[in-house]
């Protein structure tokens, strides 16, 4: 994607040829800053400080992590305990695993000597993948957006809500749940989007709306509660938003509201569809209200917020009574029941074990007799 006109992605290796640089996603809408990650503790701490988040950009991330972490010591025992550090940094996105279990296969054979090169390559293979798979998202994801946009009626502008930030700042590039929207807008299609402003953190207000505008998508930031209301009114064509993990039988996990906004899309006969690579499903789950961890996250999140003062800077108040408690649950889960479907890079399917293994049939138990 372009950052004022410039292409961009959300991370990459310095000229050095060896650092990571990704943006700094915490200092955003109101300043777009860089940072050099040198260390396996740098990477760690991006993922856990979110300066970077979103699924896969946080795979990727803990990839470059472990090329650091071999940089300093090529060890067996180095790269077991930077694995262990860095999967410790977020307990709910599936592709944090995923993307470390990738790199130890790779690496764990090795001899120490081979071990740098082959993890640099493999890091850039798995953010080279990722963009392939979420360019495949939106070209199957733009399907369903001309599909639907074409019953509504050719002229008519047709509205999408979507919920959180699941653009290109959350993946390497294209993004999953915002890759067929940009689709949509370049080959010509009327698209408006609802922008969730998403608390506490407010990643729909700060990074969707961001995006959208860079890329000139017509867009409106409204408050969490306002979805229900413009759906009950006939002001939501489609719902479609990302996953940081989906269970075997089709249930979503996403930030927070996501759950309510699924409920309201069932009440009011909208379509609620789900863009998800594949290393976001966790094939070892199925029930997901009641086997994934749900991460709760610092109270200060919701008790403060960040904008910018009369002058243009940056300042951090207290919006709650001094004294007064806060829970920060940073996730939910979204029953299969009330997901239409689930748009994948391999194409779209039933949000249920049979339609994802019709997509994916290799994960398919192997049965004899």
């Amino acid at each position: 994607m372009r950052v004022n006109g410039v292409p961009q992605r959300t991370i990459w290796v310095a000229k050095d040829g060896w650092a990571v640089e990704i943006i700094d996603q915490t200092k955003m809408p109101h300043a777009f800053e860089t940072i050099r990650l040198e260390s396996m503790e740098d990477a760690a701490r991006a993922i856990k400080e979110m300066w970077v988040r979103g699924a896969p950009l946080i795979g990727a991330t803990a990839a470059y992590g472990l090329c650091l972490a071999l940089r300093r010591d090529p060890s067996t025992a180095a790269l077991k305990a930077a694995y262990e550090m860095l999967l410790a940094t977020r307990p709910t996105a599936i592709n944090l695993r995923w993307a470390l279990d990738d790199m130890m296969a790779v690496l764990e054979p090795l001899a120490e000597g081979e071990r740098v090169a082959a993890a640099y390559a493999r890091a850039a293979e798995i953010c080279d993948e990722d963009v392939a798979i979420n360019h495949a998202i939106g070209q199957h994801g733009l399907k369903v957006i001309q599909s639907l946009a074409e019953r509504k009626g050719r002229g008519d502008v047709f509205n999408i809500l979507t919920h959180c930030n699941a653009g290109w700042l959350a993946t390497v590039d294209w993004g999953t749940a915002l890759a067929p929207i940009y689709m949509a807008h370049e080959a010509g299609l009327k698209v408006h989007v609802w922008v969730d402003e998403t608390r506490p953190r407010n990643q729909g207000a700060s990074l969707t709306a961001w995006e959208l505008n860079q890329h000139g998508v017509p867009h409106t930031v409204i408050v969490d509660n306002a979805g229900g209301h413009i759906m009950q009114h006939g002001m939501v064509d489609m719902c479609i938003v990302g996953t940081d993990r989906t269970t075997a039988r089709g249930d979503v996990c996403n930030k927070i509201g996501t759950y309510l906004k699924a409920l309201a899309a069932h009440d009011n006969g909208v379509p609620f569809y789900v863009a998800l690579p594949s290393p976001t499903i966790d094939w070892t789950i199925a029930d997901g209200i009641r086997e994934i961890p749900i991460e709760e996250r610092d109270p200060a999140e919701v008790t403060q917020i960040t904008g910018r003062d009369g002058n243009g800077q940056p300042v951090t108040v207290t919006i709650t009574p001094e004294g007064s408690p806060a829970a920060n649950y940073a996730f939910d889960v979204t029953p299969a029941r009330l997901v239409t479907g689930l748009i994948t890079e391999r194409g779209l399917c039933a949000a249920s074990e049979e339609g994802l293994l019709e997509l994916f049939p290799e994960r398919r138990p192997n049965r004899k007799g």
